[in-house]
């Protein structure tokens, strides 16, 4: 999955915190501070939270508050997550796109 910039824009007010918590998202290895919501280790990653459906175009999320449902992420079990409200746990494995959409 490409990076959307390499100096990302969200960044954590104090960057010299452990990060101790580690996850998969769409296969990349993302490094996480316990308490971390997924999106807002996604972003600190530089990554794309997923890709717009009308250009292909990489995503961030929106609202950032649950509302938008921009961030919506599907975990192993195949359960739909929303990234913004839900905070990261070692060893999840994530995708931005259901288990059953694989185009």
């Amino acid at each position: 999955m490409p990076k959307i910039d390499p100096t990302p824009l969200f960044h954590p007010i104090s960057p010299g915190t452990p990060r101790p918590v580690r996850f998969a998202f769409d296969g990349v290895g993302v490094s996480a501070r316990t308490g971390d919501t997924i999106l807002a280790a996604i972003l600190a990653a530089g990554l794309p939270c997923g890709t717009s459906e009308f250009d292909g175009a990489a995503r961030a999320g929106f609202c950032l508050m649950g509302s938008c449902q921009d961030c919506t992420m599907w975990d192993e079990r195949g359960r739909r997550l929303r990234g913004c409200m839900t905070e990261v746990t070692d060893g999840q494995r994530l995708r931005s796109r259901p288990y059953d959409d694989e185009t």
